[in-house]
């Protein structure tokens, strides 16, 4: 009876979450009113396959539905591999290729926390121009880097603009997931000095189709754009955590920087 509690406690916290009515979420789940109130007040309990059908419902990600399982009775269903593992080679090589075929651009991949996973060379240029050289096996988190005061911040010269976006992604990230993991990291964005601030001001006029990124040290200047891409139709934890963001420049200027940048480091390589 306990645990028929803690579902109908969850399951009636992600439908209220995602702004559905009992009738919405039944047609949705192609279940009838009354056996889905009966689900919520604990008068009914689920079996395995209606946990993940409402679930599906409720566009619940893969980890939550897996305690909404462990919720109702029921072994999770949802493996969390690490990227690593053997099972993965091949998903591994997708990432690997998608990295190389942005060079000399940076690109990098990263988990649903901004926990930086993989990234190729032109990434490994931007930093080491900007903050130094990566030290192997530092971890790095992308968000406290973009946030933070003393990391990324004073070179990009429009961060007012781009941390208030960043922010505010990260906001619909801890709404639509409800892990404990990204109310944390939302709590540790707001607290960086400058961080409310940035969200409270008012949006300037649209200077383009897309938001840039511009950062400044000393003379140089780079004018960059990202795009993030998900895998599709994930079947685990790890691959549906997984974010590929690209970076774009937005003038010839800046791509010829980083071609440069790639053609000073294979020569280094060459030599070596």
């Amino acid at each position: 009876m306990s645990q028929q509690r803690d579902f109908a406690a969850s399951l009636r916290w992600w439908r209220q979450r995602k702004g559905h009515s009992q009738l919405e979420l039944a047609g949705r789940a192609d279940i009838s009113q009354r056996h889905l109130s009966f689900l919520e007040l604990g008068r009914a309990a689920p079996s395995r396959d209606m946990v993940i059908r409402i679930a599906a419902a409720l566009d619940v990600p893969l980890r939550q539905q897996n305690a909404l399982l462990v919720a109702a009775g029921f072994a999770p269903v949802w493996r969390q591999t690490d990227l690593a593992a053997p099972e993965l080679a091949q998903i591994r090589y997708a990432l690997d290729f998608i990295l190389a075929q942005q060079e000399p651009f940076p690109a990098v991949v990263v988990d649903r926390h901004w926990n930086l996973l993989l990234a190729n060379s032109g990434a490994g240029q931007l930093v080491e121009f900007l903050v130094g050289p990566l030290v192997s096996g530092t971890a790095v988190n992308l968000a406290d880097a973009l946030v933070a005061p003393g990391v990324l911040r004073p070179y990009l010269t429009n961060w007012t603009e781009v941390a208030g976006y960043f922010v505010r992604s990260v906001e619909a990230d801890a709404a639509a997931d409800g892990t404990t993991a990204t109310a944390d990291l939302l709590k540790r964005l707001l607290a960086y000095d400058g961080v409310e601030a940035a969200l409270a001001a008012p949006a300037g006029p649209a200077s383009g189709p897309v938001l840039p990124m511009l950062f400044r040290k000393g003379d140089l200047s780079l004018q960059l754009f990202t795009t993030i891409a998900t895998l599709g139709t994930p079947q685990d934890v790890t691959l549906q955590e997984l974010r590929i963001e690209s970076f774009f420049p937005m003038d010839e200027e800046t791509a010829q920087i980083f071609r440069n940048w790639s053609k000073v480091n294979a020569a280094k390589a060459a030599q070596s």
